[in-house]
This record gives structure tokens, C-alpha cells and sequence, in this order.
């Protein structure tokens, strides 16, 4: 009856957290005295049942079977303040659920959603309410930064899908990935352009000197409704009989377009990053396939693979247990051939996204000129949105690089001063936003 009259007394107009509770708890002195009554009637309760489990035990020593007997636990003072908390705002439509103050919500028995109450406005350093209505104390009438009004409710102002602009998403699991990657499957290669000045695909050639390949895709001039992901590289790589050449593969990926100079260097097998896997083929020369798997953990933007192939010698060490590696041309006579290599296929392995310039663009004028009140906080939410999960997407390293900047030098033909405008504008609105944590990167494209 004291706990049914002290819910009574408890003020409804504002949310109570517990130690709201707990202080009312303390000045209500009847309700008080009556719950050290029952912690000392329990007490007595779990002496005398400590007794009768003795009693139980020695009469048990003739049973088959011991006895199985649980004490009740003492409830202590945070248990009954969650009560308190989960009865005013976790017990509608005859359901008792159990309320988290953390993050203010309620559990609901079976999953239900059925119980959840009205929860009325937080005041002062509450993380929505700035401020209750002033004629009615359950609305809120301002929220803080990063949150907005909406039929009294403070409700987190929440960036919409980005889908609209730019596309992420890929169906593709892991195993199934490396499964495709495997046999080469030709759903998922990219059609990229080979370009080299170097040697031409299914052609013997002297790899005794450094050659270098592009695999492009010229959709920076093409084709600027997408964007695409690599996913992995496929290579077939054939030497001449009896050659000790060893192919020694670097890779730098370009992911928006622009000069090679705005490349990343693609740091295989270091920093938990995958390693080539190579396979031999049943053929009569040697011939390999050498395939790199990026998967989901690696995937990333690219426009134009550069890949620098460089020979070395294997041989044997000294104690004839160890392989070691030399430099063509630091082991031998330049003038003495060390047999030939050829590369027959190059594949890129990837999906085509969706990329709408034009979208982004519509947002990036909302800056200077919001179409509606509270047009330029909702565009700078969608940027904000789209360049933490481009940046996301960048490769293994201390700092992420700065592939936002890519996107709207390359894709959106920005001029260098538009975008350092648009970054500035997004840090200083990121900093007014409550728990967000801005990051350095690292600065690729000029």
C-alpha cells in the first residue's frame, strides 16, 4: 500500500531518473519506514529458512537423492528504483516491461513493443529536451543540437539513406566472393581498359626491367552516373622453361580519376591486409594464376589500377635449406637472357554503384542557399553522412585518407577552394553536434 501511494505522489511532469527517485524515496518518511520494516522482516525470514534447510539436510542423509534448495535473494534499493522507472514509463497496455535509463528505453516481455509509455520531456543536461513546453511540462518545447521538434517529441535529426546520391551495398558474402574470385566468374569482373606501353597481354617479353599496366575504366568522362568498388585482382602469369624469374607485383589504386600522382599504394600482406594467393595451372609452360582478394574488409573506390611489374632471381642460400632473391641485373650479365614471361589475362573484380553528381551538387547549394527553414542542417547532415562513409572505405593505415575530397575534385569537377569551403562548412557544423568524434585524414587529391 506505501509503494502504491509513494507512485501516486511522483511527480509526472518531467522524466525522473534515479536519483530523482531516490531522493523523493528519502523525503517521504512513511514510505521509508515501512521498507526497513520489510528489510528487517526478511532478514529474520532468511534466518529462520537457513534453519529449515539444516533441518532438511540432516534428514536427507537416508534419500537417494540430495535435495535442491534455493534461497531468495535480497532485492537491494536499485532493483525497486528500476522498478519505479519501469513502472512509470514501461506499463502501458497491461504489459510490465523493464526500463533502461542508459539509453531510455524500455524491454518489453516477448519482445513486445506494446508497453512502452510516454516518456516525458528531460530537462537542462538532458540529451533531446533543451527546454519542457510551458504549457505542458511531458512536451518539450526546444531541443538541443543534432535533435528536432516534432509534435512535442525531441527526435534525433537523423540523416536520410543516402542511396539517393551514392550506393555502397553489395549482397556478396566473403566465402561467396573468394569462391567467384576463384573460378573467375565473370559476374562480378569489371570491365577495366588495358593500357600499357610496356608489353601488350598474350605476348612473350623480357622481364628483366620494370613494366608497367593500367587497368582503367574512363567513367570519369563516361559514364558519371556510377561509382565503382574493386573487390579483387586476377592475374595469369606464364614463364619459359627452366626459369628462375620470381614476378614481384606493386599496385597503386586511383579511386575517383585524376593524375597518378593521387594514387594509394595498396600495402599487400602488411598491416593484416590480404597477400597474392597463387595457384599453377595444368599447362605446359608455368603458369600461374595470381589472384588478390580484398573482400568486404578491403573493398574500396577505384577508377584506375596501376600495376609495376618487377622481376627477381629465386636460388638457393648457402646451407641449400632457404631461398634467396636477387635483382636481375645485380646477379648477372644484363647481356645474358633469363628467359621470358608473358601475361595472358588481367581481370578487376568489383561492382558498379549508383552516383548521382547532379543530387550532390543540388545539395552542396543548399549551403549558400537553403531552399526552407532547416533545408542547410538537413544537407549538411546527408554530406556529413556520405563523407564519413566514403572516407570509411579507405585503406589500412593510422589515418584514413581523405577520399571525400577525391569524389568532389574528380567527380563533381569542384575547384580546390569550393572544396576546402565545403570540408570547413561540415567540420564546424560536425563540432555542434552532440557526441561525434571528428578524425584527421590524410589529404590525397589536390
Amino acid at each position: 500500500d506505501e509503494f502504491k501511494l509513494f507512485m501516486k505522489r511522483l511527480p509526472m511532469n518531467y522524466f525522473l531518473n534515479t536519483s530523482t527517485v531516490m531522493h523523493l524515496w528519502t523525503m517521504d518518511s512513511n514510505f521509508q519506514r515501512r521498507y526497513e520494516q520489510l528489510e528487517n522482516s526478511m532478514k529474520q525470514l532468511f534466518l529462520k529458512a537457513q534453519k529449515t534447510v539444516h533441518k532438511l539436510f540432516g534428514l536427507s542423509k537416508r534419500c537417494h537423492k540430495q535435495p535442491l534448495i534455493r534461497m531468495p535473494k535480497q532485492r537491494s534499493s536499485n532493483y525497486w528504483l528500476n522498478r519505479i522507472q519501469s513502472f512509470l514509463y514501461c506499463n502501458e497496455n497491461g504489459l510490465l516491461g523493464s526500463f533502461s535509463e542508459e539509453t531510455h528505453t524500455c524491454t518489453c516481455p516477448n519482445d513486445q513493443v506494446a508497453c512502452h509509455g510516454f516518456l516525458p520531456c528531460t530537462v537542462g543536461d538532458g540529451s533531446a529536451c533543451l527546454s519542457c513546453a510551458p504549457d505542458n511540462r511531458t512536451r518539450c518545447g526546444s531541443c538541443n543540437a543534432g535533435y528536432m521538434l516534432s509534435q512535442g517529441l525531441c527526435k534525433p535529426e537523423v540523416a536520410e539513406s543516402t542511396e539517393h546520391y551514392i550506393g555502397f551495398e553489395t549482397d556478396l558474402q566473403d566465402l561467396e566472393m573468394k569462391y567467384l574470385l576463384q573460378k573467375t566468374d565473370r559476374r562480378i569482373e569489371v570491365h577495366a581498359i588495358f593500357i600499357s606501353n610496356d608489353m601488350r597481354l598474350n605476348s612473350w617479353f623480357d622481364p628483366s626491367w620494370r613494366k608497367r599496366m593500367l587497368l582503367t575504366l574512363k567513367s570519369n568522362k563516361y559514364k558519371s552516373s556510377l561509382v565503382h568498388m574493386i573487390l579483387g585482382l586476377s592475374l595469369q602469369i606464364c614463364l619459359t622453361k627452366n626459369s628462375t624469374l620470381e614476378p614481384v607485383l606493386a599496385v597503386y589504386v586511383n579511386p575517383f580519376g585524376g593524375s597518378h600522382s593521387e594514387s594509394w599504394f595498396m600495402p599487400v600482406n602488411e598491416n593484416n591486409f590480404p597477400d597474392w594467393e597463387r595457384t599453377k595451372l595444368d599447362l605446359p609452360l608455368q603458369c600461374y594464376n595470381w589472384t588478390l582478394t580484398l573482400g568486404n574488409k578491403w573493398k574500396t573506390f577505384f577508377e584506375t589500377v596501376h600495376i609495376y611489374l618487377r622481376s627477381r632471381i629465386k636460388s638457393n642460400g648457402p646451407n641449400g635449406n632457404e631461398s634467396i632473391y636477387y635483382e636481375p641485373l645485380e646477379f648477372i650479365d644484363p647481356s645474358r637472357n633469363l628467359g621470358y614471361m608473358k601475361i595472358n589475362n588481367i581481370q578487376v573484380f568489383g561492382y558498379s554503384m549508383h552516383f548521382d553528381p547532379e543530387a550532390i551538387r543540388d545539395l552542396i547549394l543548399q549551403l549558400d542557399y537553403p531552399y526552407t527553414q532547416g533545408s542547410q542542417d538537413s544537407a549538411l547532415l546527408q554530406l556529413l553522412e556520405i563523407r564519413d562513409r566514403v572516407n570509411k572505405l579507405s585503406p589500412p593505415g593510422q589515418r584514413r585518407l581523405d577520399l571525400f575530397s577525391c569524389l568532389l575534385r574528380h567527380r563533381l569537377k569542384l575547384s580546390t577552394s569550393e572544396v576546402v569551403r565545403i570540408q570547413s562548412a561540415l567540420q564546424a557544423f560536425n563540432a555542434k553536434l552532440p557526441n561525434t568524434v571528428d578524425y584527421d585524414t590524410t589529404k590525397l587529391c589536390s
